[in-house]
This record gives C-alpha cells, structure tokens and sequence, in this order.
C-alpha cells in the first residue's frame, strides 16, 4: 500500500490516534528532486527508527532557492508521489520554506531523521526537535549519490 500524501493540518490529525496507540513517528525530509538509491536508502533507515515514517518535501519555490535556476526537475506533486510509493514511507507532506522547522514543530515526531551529510551537530534544526524531547538520527549509507551527478551524467543541469 503507497502512503498517503496530505496537508499538514490533515497529517496531524492523522498522527493523533497512532500516537494514542503508543505508535512512535520519524520525519524524514528532502527536495527529492530526481529519486535515486541514495534516496531509497536514506527513507528505509529512516523508517527503522520509529513505527511511522513522515517524509516531508521541499515545494517547488524552496527546491529552486535551495538547488538554483532550472530546478527541481520534477514537480512537487510528482516527487510526493514516487516518494510515497517506497516501501516504509507512511505519509508524505510538502513543505514551503527554507527549513523543515514548521512542520517539525506540528509533527512533532519522536526522532528526525537527517541523511549523512550531517551530522547531529551540524542538523539545522536540531534545536527546534529538542524542544519536546525529539531526537535527531543520522541514518543512510554515506553521501556517494547526488542528483547533480545523476543531471551531470545526462547531460542536464548540474545545478544543487
């Protein structure tokens, strides 16, 4: 079953009855521009941290003030989609904004979970987790995959 994407007041109403049950929730986040393995990865260790996955996804104006002129390459609609699709992924939300902090902040997820870019010291919003008890995990394999290697290779546009 592919996991429902939805906006932001609807997933947390959503979340309230899980949380009810003792279901704890992970947020993963990203543009998710052009899926790739690195992706894959990053979402299933995410989903190895709690019992329910939320993958948060940067709208289109933040994707091109994050990455740049030409991006994303994708849609956000579209990106929600095939992210929803993978396997471990419960409920998707796209996010405008520079920062995931707003929709941390109404989640309120028990763990956040960054890629291996980071580390938890070096997470953006790592503070803002703190707030209620949350934690920050670095999940996924090391950073070897990028969507501007993947454009790059295709002959597209490297930018972000």
């Amino acid at each position: 079953m592919s996991a429902v994407v939805l906006p932001l007041g609807e997933l947390v109403e959503r979340l309230g009855p899980l949380r009810r049950e003792g279901r704890t929730v992970a947020l993963a986040n990203g543009c998710f521009d052009v899926l790739h393995v690195g992706h894959v990865r990053y979402l299933q260790a995410s989903a190895d941290e709690a019992d329910v996955l939320v993958v948060a996804i940067n709208d289109d104006d933040s994707v091109r003030l994050l990455k740049g002129p030409g991006r994303p390459i994708l849609p956000a609609a579209d990106r929600a989609e095939l992210v929803a699709a993978l396997w471990g992924v419960d409920y998707v939300v796209i996010f405008p904004g520079e920062t995931v902090a707003d929709v941390l902040r109404a989640v309120r997820p028990d763990v956040h979970c960054k890629g291996t870019d980071y580390t938890v010291d070096t997470v953006p919003e790592r503070e803002v987790v703190r707030e209620w008890g949350g934690r920050t995990a670095i999940v996924g394999d090391p950073k070897d995959h990028s969507t501007r290697e993947l454009l790059a290779r295709a002959g597209g546009d490297t930018a972000g």
